[in-house]
Formats: structure tokens, sequence, C-alpha cells
């Protein structure tokens, strides 16, 4: 989970649109009041849905046809038989600081 989106998320109940950061600012808030079994409570369920997040994001990917084949041939490929990009793309260019 990104924690530094700060991307608008919709309401599907409304046209409220609320970022990331404001629900966090709520939510950090809200937190602020709550005795510590609530807020084990609270760390256990941010967990739960954290942990099944990434579940759905394993199942989604583990579903594309031949993704985890490929997957396997890649790392079984030495890096030997591998062309570097720069020598692909030569015309890429390396952002310079300001």
């Amino acid at each position: 989970m990104d924690t530094t989106d700060n991307s608008p998320i919709e309401d599907m109940d409304s046209t409220t649109v609320v970022s990331v950061t404001e629900l966090q600012r709520q939510l950090n808030e809200s937190l602020k009041q709550l005795s510590p079994e609530r807020l084990q409570v609270i760390a256990d369920f941010a967990a739960y849905l954290a942990n099944a997040e990434s579940e759905a994001a394993t199942q989604e990917l583990l579903a594309i046809p031949g993704l985890l084949e490929r997957i396997k041939h890649n790392q079984a490929t030495p890096k030997t038989d591998y062309t570097p990009w720069r020598a692909i793309r030569s015309d890429v260019r390396s952002a310079s600081p300001s």
C-alpha cells in the first residue's frame, strides 16, 4: 500500500471526493481518541486488510496464463544472455539534478 498517494478517492455512495492525505488525517485524529485495546483491534484489522489486498493482487497475477512459468524461466536465464538497455536505447539520458 502506498501511503504517499494523494490521488482522490471517490466515495461510491456520493460524489464526495476525499484525498488519501485527508483520510489519513481523519484516521490519525480518531486514533488519538482510542484506548490501547481499541488501537490493537485497529492494528489487527489494518493488518488483515493489507494481507487481503496483497492476497487479491497475488491471485490476480497467478490468474495470468503462463506468468509463473515465464518468471521462473527468466530467473533461470543467465544474466549474460541479456542485453543492457543502454546498449539498445542510447538516446535515453539520465535526469540531471536541478
